[in-house]
């Protein structure tokens, strides 16, 4: 071997040269352990990554919706709709005090029949005029009669009208003194708001009275349903 180089099959005789020789051999020897070691710290790095990654989660199902839909307190045997707005349950007190109607006086007033069903509450009125007004009193009644029903019945005294959006009847029967009606029609069939006067004398109420501001009351409880 010559140029002072190191032959990997024999050992030269020059001292020197063996020392040098062993040394570069040592040399190579560790760069190949680090070698061998920094593959073998990269594949379990590659390994140990692959085994702890995260495992995206499934999907969430949505939470099972609930129904609040209520049963209602009476229901007939027809194949007619259920009441689903019960003005006994569904109309505040707030409501019925800034109509003029005291909450604490209702009274039910239901009508079931094989056929067809009402729920119904009456209320006083909060005004009363010495000489001239003794109370008056509101009924309510949410059935499940239809609107066309209704209409024929009443069609000789019944003026079409229209609340919130809703097809309604102004109903003055002349059998029914001091008395007024509006039906209101709604999903499941009608609501009916009527009011009677009992005046404090024997003259009675101008029928031009009658009706005077039941338009407005028949709005507000109307305003309430949710169909």
């Amino acid at each position: 071997m010559g140029g002072g180089q190191c032959s990997r099959g024999r050992r030269s005789s020059a001292p020197a040269i063996d020392v040098a020789c062993d040394r570069e051999a040592s040399e190579r020897e560790r760069r190949r352990h680090l070698r061998t070691r920094g593959w073998i710290v990269a594949l379990v790095a590659a390994a140990v990554s692959a085994c702890t990654a995260v495992t995206p989660a499934a999907p969430t199902e949505p939470p099972a919706t609930t129904t609040t839909t209520r049963t209602p307190r009476i229901v007939d045997e027809s194949d007619r709709p259920p009441v689903t707005f019960d003005p006994c349950l569904d109309i505040p007190d707030r409501v019925l005090v800034e109509a003029g109607y005291d909450p604490r006086s209702e009274e039910i007033s239901d009508f079931a029949a094989t056929h067809y069903t009402f729920l119904g509450c009456s209320y006083h009125g909060t005004l009363r005029t010495p000489g001239v007004l003794r109370r008056y009193g509101l009924n309510l009644n949410s059935g499940n009669i239809t609107f066309a029903e209704v209409q024929e019945k009443v069609a000789e005294y019944a003026t079409p009208i229209e609340i919130n959006g809703r097809r309604a009847l102004l109903e003055v029967d002349p059998s029914l003194r001091q008395s007024c009606a509006v039906t209101v029609e709604t999903s499941y069939g009608v609501l009916i708001i009527s009011r009677i006067y009992h005046p404090d004398h024997g003259n009675g109420v101008p029928n031009n009275e009658w009706c005077a501001g039941l338009e407005d009351t028949a709005s507000r409880m109307a305003a309430v349903i949710d169909d």
